[in-house]
């Protein structure tokens, strides 16, 4: 908990905290990076073998609907500018 939320959280007035300086503030973060990496959890292989293929599998779709779009795009623009539907 950070030291903010700590004086907050008794329902009473925060008390003025001291200016930290150059180094203090770096030491504040570089603790509070800690205190957040040690709340990560890691993935189970299955976890992560079923995140890999659902990503995969919107890369996949998003390439069709890509590759769909360009195409019919491409069929507007050649029977705009040349007058055909087919391009050449």
């Amino acid at each position: 908990m950070t030291e903010t939320a700590a004086s907050s959280s008794h329902g009473r007035p925060a008390k003025q905290a001291k200016k930290l300086g150059f180094f203090g503030r770096i030491s504040l973060f570089v603790r509070q990076v800690i205190g957040e990496l040690r709340k990560v959890v890691t993935p189970t292989r299955q976890e992560l073998l079923n995140m890999t293929f659902v990503v995969l599998a919107f890369v996949v779709v998003m390439m069709v609907v890509v590759f769909v779009l360009d195409f019919l795009f491409g069929l507007g623009v050649g029977w705009v500018f040349d007058g055909s539907s087919q391009s050449k």
